[in-house]
């Protein structure tokens, strides 16, 4: 369910944003359907540097690390 909290949008905005959020998740669907990785590949470096780099931000020091 999506709720608008702010401002009036057209229908045609709503209708914009509604395509969004279903591509989205029928991407990450696809994507999440995958076999699971043998436990030899779960450290493999390859997979962890795919992710891109930490984003700077106030909570940058957080994510220093390896993002998994």
């Amino acid at each position: 369910m999506i709720k608008v909290v702010r401002g009036n949008p057209t229908p045609e905005e709503l209708a914009a944003a509604v395509a969004v959020v279903q591509a989205r998740a029928a991407a990450a669907a696809a994507v999440s359907s995958g076999a699971p990785l043998p436990p030899e590949q779960w450290s493999d470096p390859g997979r962890i540097a795919r992710t891109g780099r930490p984003r700077p931000g106030p909570r940058a020091w957080a994510r220093t690390y390896w993002p998994a």
